[in-house]
């Protein structure tokens, strides 16, 4: 356990405190949670790779505290009316896709692969679309829309790079029986 994976964890105890304030009917406030917990993504990212503290745990835990603070903030936004339902079903898919896949994978001893850029972005993406529906800044949900379809090809571009990391039987035969280059 180290201070990036602190950080990590205590995103994890940011959700019910968001939800809690939220739900008192300090959206405003429950949105600058919310701010905290990408603030401690961000600095755990940077201590991780600037002290070489990367860990399996941090690969792991990093993207599922983002993705239940997100999930979190959708229901609470959907319970709300804030969201419509299409836009929350949207998300859940492709959320609980990426958690359960991500899992299933990481169980079977597959290697996983730290959020690349555009998974970073596509947070962000989402953070500036709970700041306009939370503040009710116009055409915010088509926002919202526009980020989950956004969330989806980052997806399949790490489906992709998640395959070329693990190669599958066949691809792993293939290399150990081609032949050696000799050198010239």
């Amino acid at each position: 356990m180290n201070l990036p994976n602190l950080l990590t964890l205590s995103r994890f105890f940011l959700i019910p405190v968001y939800l809690y304030i939220f739900y008192e009917g300090y959206t405003k406030v429950a949105f600058l949670i919310v701010v905290l917990a990408g603030i401690t993504d961000i600095v755990d990212g940077y201590i991780a790779r600037k002290r070489n503290l990367v860990t399996q745990l941090g690969i792991m835990l990093d993207p599922l505290a983002d993705k239940l603070m997100m999930i979190a903030v959708i229901i609470s936004l959907l319970s709300s009316g804030m969201i419509p339902w299409l836009a929350a079903v949207a998300f859940f898919i492709r959320d609980i896709g990426m958690i359960v896949g991500s899992a299933f994978f990481h169980f079977r001893g597959k290697n996983t692969l730290p959020a690349n850029a555009m998974g970073k972005l596509t947070t962000v993406l989402y953070y500036l679309a709970v700041l306009l529906i939370i503040f009710r800044i116009p055409y915010a949900t088509e926002y919202l829309i526009a980020v989950i379809l956004f969330s989806f090809v980052t997806s399949i571009i790490y489906v992709v790079q998640f395959a070329a990391a693990n190669p599958g039987k066949k691809e792993l035969l293939r290399e150990q029986s081609a032949p050696v280059k000799k050198g010239s």
